[in-house]
């Protein structure tokens, strides 16, 4: 069998100055990393301000396996049906974190003949714009300790300090440590932290800035920890955002890439959705929909994660609604939430999951509709994609459309195209087209004036079908603080597992009668939001027995091989 790196490296891609040309950008618009990636300016909206958005999708997911469920590799697909339709379409996705690719997870292109290329350079380093983020939050992190060190002038209390330091890689030994060690000329010790980059407050502010001066006063306002006098002590305290500024200003620009079709594929940004913001930048939606027809934009994992995060926090501060949701479901995982098999990442499939079983089908669509039921919540029409594996029954698939209108969804509409490319996707597309012809009735969840706990409540009860949440005492105190220093006015960006509805990733289908536990709550004032952290899920993961990493290498004509 073909694996996806074969098929990749296969294509024969146009440069990508043919791309950008197709859509109206000139020279002057286009930086061009060697022939096949280039950073687009955002002086590209003033030049288009006049021109009319396109329309805009957002693709998310039933609550995942660990193998998922082929999201990446559906958005892509439907963008490159819609193109075969006659539409102008773009994607726009994340740039996958160097953590999970060596990991367990792997890359995060698509796949088969629906994939976005070159796949080793956008799974690997791309245009270096993590690795910005990386240094300037890591550039902040040493100013801090370089104030405690020289005197404390900020009268900073180091037991507040809340910034850990950030590195894109896997690694569960640095979860917690102690820095400062080794006497007078090393540091003032204290205990510490790294997070995985992709969950920086630099890659979320990122991800939701709209300019290079908007980017300069939200990197100011990162509150880094509290002075002895319950103060906050911000970056620009530090005399530190301008040089991070300087550091991401290239970082601005979306980076502009293709799939195997020659569809156009901004990939921007790269924040993790179980912990953090989980979507792409305003700015790659913003300069896509001046170009397209139609923009298909990937949130990360399900509803309950990035998809609420894209209508409670990006649509809040890009002003941009979607027209349109499609939820991408599996036979497979919804045999596993009806209670059939096991899904191990690193694993193959169980073999029960490989047969008919319309009874865990049927079952496993609780899951599905309340999916269904979360994008309903946000005014917005749903179509269901069926992403289809080789082993899924005719049968199977007709309970799953069956659902799906039943339960308010314009359809469930199968989409092969790991196999056949946008060929595989044309029934998905038309019904795309279709679901954005309708009236947007586009609604936030909450009102962010509301107190702290009751927009945490209304995502749990409402996103997640929670009875109810309750507060450990740590998350009871910074609720009290937050609201005390006026940040109480943020959304709310939940940090929970990706693999159930509820914060308990054992719990399949739909959960029922259950309470969110928040451990604890994170202030990241210059990103704009509070992320509240649910049970135990850790902001850096580690890597398994045998990575992914293992199995990467470079051929002796210098190809990457065992990349996934």
């Amino acid at each position: 069998m073909t694996s996806d790196l074969e098929i990749a490296q296969a294509t024969e891609m146009k440069p990508i100055a043919d791309i950008a040309q197709a859509m109206g950008l000139s020279d002057d618009d286009v930086d061009l990393y060697r022939k096949y990636k280039a950073k687009i300016s955002a002086n590209v909206l003033n030049k288009f301000a006049d021109k009319p958005n396109g329309k805009y999708v957002v693709v998310t997911s039933i609550t995942p396996t660990p193998h998922g469920e082929g999201k990446t590799t559906t958005t892509v697909g439907l963008a490159m049906a819609l193109n075969r339709l006659g539409q102008r379409a773009a994607v726009c996705m994340r740039q996958p974190s160097l953590g999970p690719v060596f990991g367990i997870k792997g890359g995060a292109t698509g796949g088969g003949h629906s994939q976005v290329l070159p796949m080793e350079d956008i799974n690997l380093h791309l245009t270096g714009d993590t690795h910005a983020v990386t240094l300037a939050h890591n550039l902040l992190s040493a100013f801090v300790d370089n104030s405690l060190f020289h005197d404390n002038s900020l009268k900073i209390d180091p037991y507040t300090i809340a910034l850990p330091r950030v590195v894109d890689i896997n690694d569960r030994a640095l979860r917690k440590i102690t820095i400062g060690l080794g006497g007078r000329d090393y540091g003032i010790p204290r205990e510490s932290s790294f997070d995985i980059a992709t969950t920086s407050e630099v890659m979320a502010i990122l991800a939701l800035t709209t300019s290079l001066r908007d980017l300069r006063a939200r990197l100011g306002r990162i509150v880094i920890g509290l002075t002895r006098e319950r103060k906050p002590v911000t970056a620009d305290d530090l005399q530190c955002a301008g040089a991070m500024t300087v550091l991401l200003k290239e970082t601005l620009k979306p980076n502009l890439l293709q799939t195997i079709e020659h569809t156009p594929a901004f990939i921007h940004t790269g924040a993790f959705a179980s912990v953090s913001l989980g979507n792409h930048s305003i700015l790659a939606d913003q300069i896509a929909l001046k170009l397209n027809d139609y923009v298909v934009a990937e949130s990360g994992f399900g509803s309950d994660l990035g998809m609420e995060k894209f209508c409670d926090i990006k649509c809040r501060y890009s002003g941009l609604p979607p027209d349109a949701v499609v939820i991408v479901a599996t036979v497979r995982a919804l045999k596993i939430h009806g209670g059939v098999g096991r899904a191990v990442a690193g694993k193959s499939l169980p073999i029960e999951l490989t047969h008919e079983n319309l009874a865990a089908v049927e079952k496993g669509c609780a899951n599905l509709i309340k999916h269904i039921e979360n994008a309903q919540l946000f005014g917005l029409p749903v179509v269901v994609a069926v992403n289809r594996f080789e082993t899924d029954t005719d049968r199977e698939i007709a309970i799953v459309e069956r659902v799906a209108r039943e339960n308010g969804a314009e359809g469930a509409f199968v989409s092969d195209a790991y196999a056949r490319g946008g060929a595989g996707a044309i029934s998905l597309a038309t019904a795309v087209t279709r679901a954005c012809g309708k009236p947007s009735r586009f609604k936030f969840l909450y009102a962010t004036e509301l107190p702290i706990k009751d927009k945490i409540e209304r995502i749990a009860e409402k996103i997640y079908g929670a009875d109810g949440v309750e507060y450990f005492p740590e998350a009871e105190q910074k609720i009290k603080l937050y609201t005390e220093l006026g940040f109480d006015k943020l959304p709310i960006c939940m940090a929970k597992t990706h693999l159930s509805l509820s914060h308990d990733e054992t719990l399949k289908g739909r959960p029922r009668k259950f309470k969110i536990p928040i451990r604890d709550l994170r202030a990241f004032v210059g990103a704009g939001f509070l992320t509240a952290l649910c049970g135990d899920l850790r902001t850096m993961p580690a890597l398994p027995r045998v990575p992914a990493g293992t199995r990467i290498d470079v051929d002796e004509g210098g190809r990457i091989v065992g990349l996934v």
